[in-house]
């Protein structure tokens, strides 16, 4: 699968973001600090935010099938 860039400043993909909710990030904050993401230009912070939240959804559906969001 192709990585589309989310933060042009920091070099952060989507891949990134994906694999940093797979390691526990569960806040933008926490993104940003361990990524840099959306803390130059902010330009990106919308669409890191939302693919965060996507990412994050989609590891606890991953981690518990069983259990309705």
């Amino acid at each position: 699968m192709r990585s589309m860039y989310i933060c042009l400043c920091n070099a952060v993909t989507d891949h990134d973001i994906r694999r940093e909710a797979a390691d526990g990030v569960q806040s933008f904050s926490e993104l940003q600090a361990r990524t840099g993401c959306s803390d130059c230009c902010g330009c990106c912070e919308s669409m890191a935010r939302a693919t965060l939240a996507k990412a994050i959804e989609q590891h606890t559906l991953v981690q518990w099938p069983g259990v309705a969001a």
